[in-house]
């Protein structure tokens, strides 16, 4: 499918800013982070900004974007209105975890229970960003069972490469942990891209051209003329094919540059003094969110729908 840039912004923002929020959320609510106003402006103004600026940018995919607000009444069937929704409930207890922790020195009770309400939010909205796409049956590269626990991985790894930054100028003591974490996370999402891939690259084919137009029983179906005499929205759209041989680069770039390499920066901070770590860190972060770019651009370009059937493809 032709990669939008808007929706590809808004799944690496919204997916950095959650996973960060997660992270300071959990670390607050088990009493590893106490109240701090440069922690707290640094590290939620980053992630409500992520969050933001990708659910803005979501919008710019919409045919109507004024009519956006209508997607929120369809929830009982809609994983898109769901997430919606669940975006919009996750601010109220972050929100108020934000100001407690940055403005106020509220009790450990309350701390606890904002924390692990944000977090418990953060993560259901990005499951059910993953499920817009885990639930199109149509897409083979989508309706797969590795594409939601991806969107979680890539999410956490990338908040972790974030908040290693303002944890490690402002809370030393727990920066080692938080490093390793950091690296395991990252790990952890080459890994589950790696299988994705397997998956989607080795998977048999959901339909083919004999079983869409059902003449299966005659023998090979092939395109006799195409339904449209000029290229169309499906064409462009949903026929949208990047080479193999250009996926294969890419996924390695992504791998490399994306994952590997923040990792081993993360791994050497270990042995070096706060400040060092923190110049490996702002090299890490950039190189995460690049290389998570470049593998949400193929998640989109490498996904076939099954109109393309229709078009002249013998199988998806």
């Amino acid at each position: 499918m032709h990669p939008a840039f808007s929706v590809i912004v808004f799944t690496v923002a919204s997916g950095a800013g959650y996973g960060l929020l997660f992270v300071l959320s959990l670390l607050i609510a088990f009493g590893a982070l106490n109240p701090s106003f440069w922690l707290g402006l640094v590290g939620f103004g980053v992630s409500f900004a992520l969050i933001t600026a990708g659910l803005l940018s979501s919008f710019l995919h919409l045919g109507r974007p004024e009519r956006a607000w209508r997607a929120f009444s369809q929830w009982r069937s809609s994983w898109l209105s769901r997430e919606g929704v669940l975006a919009v409930l996750t601010y109220i207890p972050a929100g108020l975890l934000a100001l407690s922790f940055t403005f106020f020195e509220p009790s450990r009770g309350l701390l606890t229970a904002l924390g692990l309400a944000t977090a418990v939010c953060a993560v259901l909205t990005v499951i059910a960003t993953g499920m817009i796409y885990r639930s199109l049956k149509p897409i083979r590269a989508w309706y797969n069972p590795y594409v939601v626990p991806g969107y979680l991985v890539l999410g956490l790894a990338t908040g972790l490469l974030l908040a290693n930054g303002p944890v490690l100028a402002f809370v030393p003591a727990i920066a080692a942990p938080l490093q390793v974490a950091c690296v395991a996370a990252l790990l952890a999402a080459a890994l589950t891209k790696c299988l994705y891939w397997r998956s989607i690259d080795t998977m048999p084919a959901f339909s083919t051209a004999e079983s869409a137009t059902g003449l299966g029983h005659i023998g090979k179906v092939r395109l006799f003329e195409a339904p449209h005499t000029q290229e169309n929205y499906l064409n462009k759209e949903m026929g949208f094919r990047i080479a193999r041989k250009h996926a294969a680069k890419l996924r390695l770039i992504a791998l490399a540059g994306g994952w590997f390499v923040p990792a081993a920066l993360m791994s050497i901070g270990l042995a070096l003094p706060a400040t060092a770590a923190i110049v490996l860190t702002l090299f890490a972060v950039p190189l995460g969110l690049t290389g998570t770019l470049i593998e949400r651009w193929l998640f989109f370009a490498e996904a076939r729908h099954a109109v393309t059937l229709y078009y002249g493809a013998d199988k998806v």
